[in-house]
């Protein structure tokens, strides 16, 4: 048997490439050959590695456990035989012998760490035509069984290259959301003045006593600042009836989610009124 050779990187699946098939002196003409039904073989690390039969020219499918997916795979001859398991990680291996009465064998290690050696045998020379079309692999072993219910150790090449796609994208996504909203702001900040209106009277004299400094609005709050012995009570006026209204505080500045027309700030027996010019 030649030197075992790797035939996938690690994690990833690329296989040796083959060179293409051909029949030299020594080769037999091929018999009709007969697919089996398809089989599960039980792999386990203290038993011999389970033979698999191959027809000459003919592909075999190797599926492992639908929780699996492979890693790496290990053949002593890829020169005789082609092994293929596509361009996605997937729990598929084909494999197909091109000279009758070859024998190697294959060594499978899925992303669980998981690892199947089977023992792969060409049988067009055999008195029984029939090869394996389609092998289930379950393991053996109870530690095996246990890494079906884990997470996967290893992870394909074409997954990790996709994960990093994925998170590349979701980066300049969040970038472009993050400078849109940015440029907003700028926006809102360069045209904010001009939506500024400091058109509200008041007695000054009034307001000099209570502490009111400054009233105005822009096209959503109304602003009052002042400095305040107390924080007086702020009222808004509608219809004549007064009523007390929601606002934040801070640092002399009262600030109002609403535009208001009319109202008036108290404390105690002191009052301010305000009406906006133009306001009914």
């Amino acid at each position: 048997m030649k030197p075992p050779i790797l035939i996938f990187a690690t994690c990833g699946l690329l296989f040796a490439a083959t060179a293409a098939f051909a029949s030299g002196p020594g080769t037999p003409d091929a018999k009709h050959l007969t697919p089996n039904a398809p089989r599960t073989i039980t792999v386990s690390e203290a038993d011999t590695p389970p033979v698999v039969r191959a027809g000459l020219l003919q592909s075999t499918l190797i599926l492992l456990p639908a929780e699996e997916k492979v890693a790496n795979v290990f053949a002593g001859d890829t020169v005789d035989w082609v092994f293929d398991g596509g361009h996605v990680a997937s729990r598929f291996i084909s494999i197909k012998p091109k000279v009758a009465g070859s024998t190697t064998d294959v060594h499978i290690v899925s992303d669980h760490g998981n690892e199947y050696t089977l023992q792969l045998r060409e049988v067009s020379g055999d008195e029984d035509p029939h090869f394996d079309s389609k092998i289930f692999i379950l393991p053996g072993d109870k530690a095996a069984k246990q890494k079906l219910t884990e997470l996967p150790v290893f992870v394909p090449a074409a997954e990790l290259d996709q994960a990093r796609q994925q998170i590349a994208a979701a980066k300049a996504a969040e970038a472009a959301t993050l400078n849109a909203e940015q440029t907003k702001e700028e926006v809102y900040r360069s045209q904010y003045p001009g939506s500024l209106h400091f058109d509200y009277t008041w007695d000054k004299s009034k307001g000099e006593e209570l502490g009111l400094q400054e009233i105005w609005r822009d096209d959503k709050f109304t602003y009052l600042r002042g400095q305040f012995q107390e924080t007086p009570a702020l009222y808004e006026v509608k219809d004549k009836k007064p009523s007390l209204i929601n606002f934040d505080f801070s640092n002399g500045l009262y600030t109002v989610p609403k535009e208001l027309d009319n109202g008036y700030l108290a404390i105690g027996k002191q009052k301010v009124e305000f009406h906006r010019e133009g306001a009914r």
